[in-house]
């Protein structure tokens, strides 16, 4: 009695209330604390959203103080300051899961945002387009110069550029997207919310349909896939 149970992973957030409900009958806490940064927190941080027991967080909060990316001798902060060194004590059980879970969803929009417009990079100069207006595109070099200034910069453009820089072609991936739950759960609380997610669920409904008919775009969400979380996906047959 007394411990304290953390799910660190991607869990579901309803499943945190349940489980919350169970281990405080056995007198035992729980957070739920979700995780953003991937192969890469080891180095540079994790993102840390915590929710639970807020007496068992603020006697934690070294802890998380010290895995996220606060600066190097600072002390943890208080409150929403926490938030300016990468952890959050979000709300009750399950909150942080559930933020969580919408940060994932976006992220599917975002992915989907920089496929979608690589592809078209991609097939600017197919048999389709008129011979006058047809372009043959250095993607990569494309990746770097719009890392430097670009409205559109950003992590997901770093690890796509040096994605291309590896593999201009991206040959080593299937195009076969998985999806892990989240984005899913995020267009199920669309529903619940009544708000039309439109951009989130088509970017969830583009990866069941890259495990049909994958695309150039599909690759570039594998290669991302595997640039922040080390996910493998299926080797071109």
């Amino acid at each position: 009695p007394g411990d304290v149970i953390i799910d660190g992973g991607n869990s579901k957030y309803t499943d945190d209330v349940a489980r919350a409900k169970k281990l405080a009958a056995l007198g035992l806490k729980y957070l739920d604390v979700g995780t953003s940064g991937g192969v890469w927190g080891l180095d540079r941080g994790y993102c840390l959203m915590i929710g639970g027991d807020r007496e068992s967080y603020e006697r934690l909060q070294p802890i998380f103080h010290a895995l996220a990316p606060a600066p190097a001798g600072s002390s943890p902060a208080a409150g929403a300051k926490s938030a300016e060194q990468g952890y959050l004590y979000c709300g009750p059980a399950g909150s942080a899961h559930f933020v969580k879970m919408i940060h994932n969803g976006i992220e599917y929009g975002m992915m989907q945002a920089f496929a979608e417009g690589f592809e078209i990079l991609q097939k600017a100069d197919a048999p389709s387009v008129p011979e006058s207006q047809r372009y043959n595109l250095d993607l990569h070099a494309i990746a770097e110069v719009w890392r430097h200034g670009s409205v559109i910069s950003s992590w997901l453009l770093d690890l796509l550029e040096l994605a291309l820089e590896q593999d201009p072609n991206l040959e080593e991936y299937s195009g076969v997207v998985n999806d892990s739950g989240e984005g899913q759960w995020t267009i199920e609380a669309a529903f619940t919310a009544g708000v039309p997610a439109t951009v989130l669920a088509h970017a969830l409904f583009a990866r069941y349909r890259s495990r049909l008919n994958p695309a150039f775009g599909d690759k570039v969400l594998s290669a991302l896939r595997k640039g922040f979380g080390g996910h493998l996906e299926p080797k071109k047959k």
